[in-house]
């Protein structure tokens, strides 16, 4: 004898619901394993200006500073590097592994124009530390007010 069942369409997005959050949660949850390794991941970064520079801190935590490429053109800040993965031992078990490896990359525009030739930079404590004077052209100028007898009354 054949059982006539009737179609719930709520129970069928309810289970397509389902499927579709596992598939999220396995995507953002995937171990380094399943990342590629050629894939090109970014770095969060703080920015901030005052009127004469930008500073930039960038966290590249375990970065040797010879291992990073720091350019700017027309106005565009790029941070790039690569991390190498350490060899695992025949002799050893693997229980978690959760550090990226591979290349990296972050690049922003600055809004006003720079003096990309005297950038300094220093790291500590795995923060990459930029400071990047603004071109003379945009920095406020001190404009003084002469009185009709020669004297400075105000500077604005």
């Amino acid at each position: 004898m054949n059982k006539m069942i009737r179609w719930n369409p709520f129970g069928e997005m309810a289970r397509m619901r389902s499927e579709i959050d596992r598939l999220f949660e396995d995507a953002f949850n995937a171990p380094v394993g399943k990342w590629e390794s050629n894939s090109v991941w970014g770095f969060p970064l703080d920015v901030t200006e005052d009127d004469d520079t930008f500073t930039v801190k960038a966290a590249v935590p375990g970065m040797n500073p010879d291992d990073l490429d720091i350019t700017i053109t027309d106005n565009v800040l790029t941070i790039k590097g690569e991390s190498k993965e350490e060899e695992v031992r025949d002799d050893e078990k693997v229980h978690l592994r959760e550090r990226r490896f591979g290349s990296f990359m972050r690049s922003i525009s600055l809004p006003t124009p720079v003096e990309s030739n005297n950038v300094a930079a220093t790291m500590n404590n795995g923060v990459l530390t930029l400071q990047i004077p603004k071109a003379e052209a945009v920095k406020p100028k001190r404009i003084a007010i002469h009185a009709g007898n020669g004297t400075t009354v105000l500077e604005g």
